[in-house]
């Protein structure tokens, strides 16, 4: 994880599904629970949607709110 994935995590859209156009950060924890269970898409969405993931499980969402600010 890095700094320019965190940004990419307010920035990135889904691409496809119930929640397409919803920004990476913003998508429900029981969503991001879902791709745990089934397995996360390859490549680089499949990486933000891990890392959403373990900051939401985490209880660590909050580390975005300074760069929602910017």
């Amino acid at each position: 994880m890095n700094a320019d994935d965190l940004q990419l995590l307010l920035t990135c859209t889904m691409p496809y599904g119930k929640y397409k156009g919803r920004l990476i950060a913003d998508l429900p924890g029981n969503y991001l629970n879902w791709f745990a269970r089934q397995g996360f898409p390859a490549g680089k969405l499949g990486q933000l949607l891990a890392l959403m993931h373990e900051l939401d499980h985490s209880g660590l969402s909050s580390l975005l709110q300074p760069l929602r600010r910017q």
